[in-house]
C-alpha cells in the first residue's frame, strides 16, 4: 500500500513527558467522508475538536514492531467542524519500555533509548468528489502534554493544571512503513466497570481501596479538589497476613497512578498503561474518600464471551469465575503471564496450556491469529521460537512445551472454529519448529541436549526451586513427538506432503519407548499417556493412580502436568479420582487459593501459605492463568462436551457427561461456529436427569449406551 504519510517526532527536549502533537486544518466545502488512519511507535490517544475519535484503547497494541506494525482506520466523519483540530498524544507503551524490568540486557537499555514516533494520513472525500490526504509530515506541529509521564509498568502522572502552550516544528525521520498491517487483533477495548467493595484502614494506619476481585486496567476517580491538590494511588494484588497493604511482588514495577488537581470537580482515569490489581492504597488523596468517588476500569481484548460453567456448587463456581478473571486479566492484546510486576510478557508455555479453556470461554480466534503471526515474524533462522511473543527476551532459550505454542496454538484454534486458515498461515512455521529440533538435538529421535522449563512450578521440585522432578529429556521428548503428530495431520488437512514427518513420528515413539522404560512423576506418566507414548495405557493409567496415592492422593504437577491430570483420569477411567483433585480443599489444589480468597487463578499452588504468610516476592503472581487450564476439563468431561477431530468447529460433537455425586448440578454452554450447545445434568431421586440442546448432529453417550442424534432437545435418564 502506498501512504502520503511520512514518520514525524518532536524536536523539542521533552524527557520523561509525553509529545502531544497537532495538525489544523479548515473545510472549505462539504465534506462526505473522513477517515483517519494512524499508528505510533508507542501508544496513542487521538482526538479530533476534543472528542476521542474511537473507544480503543492502548493502541496501535502490541506486535513485534521491527517487523509488523498494525495502525488502525477510523470513520470520523461525525466529528467534522468548519474548522478542525486533530491532537494526538503518543506514550512510550511497549515500543519504549525497560520490558522485561528484570533483564538487564542491551536490547532493553536500546528499547528505551528510542524515540516515539507517529504516523498517520486524515483522508477527506468533498461531495464534489474530490479526494484529499493530508498527511503527517512537516505541517504537523508538537508540545509537551499534560500527561507529564507514562511508562507500562511505573504508571503515569497527569497534571491537570497544565496547558500546551508552546508548539514547535516537528521534523521526519526514516522507519519502515512496509511493516505497517490493518488491524489483525481485537481492539483492546474498557469492557467492564468494578465498584469499591470496602474502604479499609490498616494496621499500619493506611486507607486502602478493596475492589473485591484482581482485575486488569486502571482505577477512575472524582474530587473535588484545589489546584495544585496531589493525588497517588499505589497497586497491590494482596494484603498481607497482619491486613496490611502489599506490592512487594510487584518487584521493580511502580505500579502508581499520580496525578495533579486543577480547581473544582474533575474525573480522570490512566489512558497509556495499565495495572493488575485488587487493592489501591491512597498514598495521598485530597479529601475523606468515599467508595463511589472511585471505579476500577476493567481492559481487555475485546472478545466475545462463549462458554459458561455453573453448578451447585459455590466454591466450584468461584474458581470458575477465577479461571474467567485470569483469562481477561491477561488476554490484554497478547496472551501474557501476568498482568501486574515487572514482566507482563507473551509466554508461550501459558498460553499452550491454556489455549483450549481461553478458546471455549472466549472467541479468540483474531486474538491468536495475530499473536501467531507475530510468533511466525519472531521465529529464528534455524527455526526455534522464541520463550516470549513478542520476543522482548532475546535469550535464544529453547524449551520444550513452551516453544511448541508454534504447533499446539493453531492446532487447538483450528479445532474450536474449523478456520483452516490459522493452519496454512503457521504450517511453515510448524515445519521449521520440528526441523529445529530434528537437527539440534544430541540423540535422533529424542529431544536431549537442551536446557528446559520442565515442569515449571511442580510441587515435586527441590525445596526452593522452580524446575519439577520430571526428567527434562523425557518432557522435551514427548512435546517432540507430540508435535509431531500434529504437523502431520495439520499437513493432511490443508494439503501438503507431510511423508517425511509420517515417517518421523513412529521412530520418535518407537525411541521414546526404548529409552523411557519407567516414568518417575506424576507428570511423566500424564504425558505418556496423554501423548499416547506408552504401550500399555491400562497399565500406566493404574500406575499412575498408585503414584498419586503414594503422594497422599495431591497433585504435584506444575506447568506442564497440570493441564492433562484431569483429562488422563477421565479417559482411562478414573473420573472418581479427578473429582477427587478438583473438589479437594486442602493444600495443594485449585480450591485450596479459592478457600484463601482468590478471585483470580495463582502461579503457585501456595502463593499464600496457610498461615498467611507468602511463597516468596520474586516471581510470585496472583493473577497467572495456566492452572486455570482445568476450565477444559469441566467442558468436556464432566460437561462432556467435545468437539470432534474430523469435523471441527463443533460440525459434529460427542456428549458424554460424567456426573459426581459430590455436586447436585453442573451446567455447561458453548457457543460455537454452528451454535450453542448446553449440557446440564442433576441428581434426582436416586437417578441423574440429563437435558442435552446440540445446534447440530451429535453422538450422545449416557451410561455407556451411545445415541446418534440430529440437532434438538433431549432429555435422558441415567
Amino acid at each position: 500500500m502506498m501512504y502520503q504519510g511520512k514518520w514525524i517526532r518532536a524536536t523539542h527536549e521533552l524527557g520523561d513527558v509525553c509529545p502531544v502533537f497537532q495538525k489544523k486544518w479548515s473545510a472549505d466545502q462539504k465534506v462526505v467522508k473522513a477517515e483517519l488512519l494512524l499508528t505510533a511507535l508507542g501508544i496513542y490517544e487521538a482526538k479530533l475538536n476534543g472528542e476521542r475519535v474511537s473507544a480503543y484503547v492502548l493502541a496501535p497494541g502490541w506486535t513485534t514492531y521491527e517487523k509488523r506494525l498494525q495502525y488502525q482506520v477510523y470513520d470520523v466523519t461525525e466529528l467534522l467542524q468548519k474548522d478542525n483540530e486533530l491532537e494526538v498524544t503518543v506514550a512510550p507503551g511497549w515500543f519504549r519500555s525497560p520490558m522485561p524490568g528484570w533483564e538487564d540486557a542491551p536490547q532493553r537499555i536500546a528499547r528505551t533509548e528510542q524515540t516515539s514516533g507517529l504516523f498517520g494520513e486524515i483522508r477527506l472525500i468533498y461531495e464534489n468528489g474530490e479526494q484529499v490526504i493530508l498527511p503527517t509530515d512537516e505541517t504537523w506541529v508538537s508540545a509537551e502534554s499534560a500527561f507529564r509521564f507514562s511508562e507500562i509498568y511505573d504508571g503515569e502522572t497527569y497534571d491537570a493544571t497544565f496547558v500546551s502552550k508552546d508548539w514547535y516544528a516537528v521534523e521526519t525521520f526514516d522507519w519502515s512503513t512496509e511493516i505497517l498491517i490493518p488491524q489483525e487483533g481485537e481492539e483492546i477495548r474498557e469492557k467492564d466497570r468494578v465498584a469499591v467493595k470496602e474502604i479499609i484502614t490498616t494496621p499500619k494506619g493506611e486507607v486502602v481501596l478493596d475492589f473485591g476481585q484482581e482485575v486488569t486496567g486502571y482505577v477512575e476517580f472524582t474530587v473535588n479538589a484545589k489546584a495544585g491538590d496531589e493525588i497517588k494511588l499505589l497497586c497491590g494484588e494482596m494484603l498481607d497476613a497482619e491486613g496490611n497493604f502489599y506490592n512487594a511482588n510487584y518487584r521493580a514495577a511502580k505500579s502508581e497512578m499520580n496525578y495533579i488537581c486543577c480547581d473544582g470537580e474533575q474525573t480522570w482515569h490512566p489512558v497509556h498503561t495499565f495495572f493488575g490489581f485488587r487493592y489501591i492504597k491512597l498514598e495521598s488523596f485530597p479529601e475523606a474518600p468515599k467508595p463511589e468517588q472511585f471505579t476500577a476500569i476493567v481492559v481487555y481484548s475485546d472478545m466475545k464471551r462463549t462458554g459458561r460453567i455453573r453448578t451447585s456448587d459455590a466454591k466450584l463456581n468461584q474458581l470458575f469465575s477465577n479461571i474467567i478473571w485470569g483469562q481477561i486479566g491477561n488476554f490484554l492484546d497478547v496472551p501474557t503471564d501476568c498482568p501486574q510486576r515487572d514482566e507482563r510478557l507473551g509466554w508461550t508455555g501459558d498460553a499452550q496450556v491454556f489455549v483450549k479453556a481461553a478458546s471455549y470461554n472466549y472467541d479468540v480466534e483474531k486474538f491468536f491469529m495475530k499473536w501467531l503471526n507475530d510468533l511466525s515474524a519472531d521465529q529464528f533462522e534455524n527455526g526455534a521460537v522464541p520463550d516470549v511473543v513478542p520476543d522482548y527476551l532475546n535469550n535464544g532459550n529453547t524449551s520444550a512445551a513452551w516453544r511448541d505454542a508454534a504447533v499446539i496454538c493453531p492446532w487447538q484454534i483450528y479445532l474450536t472454529y474449523g478456520n483452516k486458515e490459522i493452519l496454512e498461515n503457521q504450517f511453515e512455521s510448524m515445519k521449521r519448529w520440528i526441523g529445529y529440533i530434528t537437527e539440534t538435538t544430541k540423540d535422533a529421535y529424542l529431544w536431549t541436549g537442551a536446557r528446559h522449563y520442565g515442569d515449571w512450578c511442580a510441587l515435586d521440585a527441590k525445596v526452593g526451586g522452580v524446575h519439577g522432578a520430571s526428567r527434562e529429556d523425557f518432557v522435551a521428548s514427548a512435546y517432540y513427538a507430540y508435535s509431531t503428530s500434529l504437523l502431520v495431520k495439520v499437513g493432511k488437512i490443508i494439503g501438503e506432503d507431510v511423508t517425511y514427518y509420517e515417517e518421523l513420528y513412529p521412530k520418535i515413539v518407537a525411541k521414546f519407548r526404548e529409552t523411557f522404560t519407567s516414568y518417575e512423576t506424576q507428570t511423566e506418566h500424564i504425558l505418556a499417556l496423554h501423548f499416547n507414548l506408552t504401550a500399555d495405557s491400562a497399565q500406566t493409567a493404574a500406575n499412575f493412580v498408585q503414584k498419586l496415592k503414594a503422594d497422599g492422593n495431591k497433585l504435584q504437577t506444575g506447568f506442564v502436568g497440570t493441564p492433562y491430570i484431569l483429562h488422563v483420569l477421565s479417559q482411562h477411567g478414573y473420573t472418581d479420582v479427578a473429582y477427587d483433585l478438583l473438589l479437594r480443599e486442602a493444600y495443594p489444589s485449585w480450591l485450596f487459593s479459592v478457600n484463601q480468597g482468590a478471585t483470580t487463578i495463582w502461579e503457585h499452588w501456595d502463593g499464600v501459605m496457610e498461615d498467611g504468610s507468602f511463597w516468596a516476592v520474586e516471581m510470585n503472581s496472583f493473577n497467572h492463568y495456566a492452572y486455570g487450564a482445568v476450565g477444559d476439563w469441566l467442558y468436556e468431561e464432566a460437561a462432556g462436551i467435545k468437539p470432534v477431530e474430523t469435523a471441527p468447529g463443533f460440525a459434529k460433537i460427542v456428549i458424554e457427561p460424567k456426573p459426581d455425586k459430590r455436586i447436585e448440578w453442573l451446567e455447561a454452554t458453548l457457543d460455537t461456529r454452528n451454535g450453542q450447545v448446553r449440557s446440564y445434568w442433576k441428581f434426582e431421586g436416586g437417578k441423574v436427569k440429563y437435558e442435552i440442546d446440540t445446534p447440530v448432529a451429535a453422538t450422545i453417550v449416557i451410561g455407556g449406551a451411545s445415541h446418534e442424534v440430529l440437532a434438538g432437545n433431549y432429555i435422558f435418564w441415567g
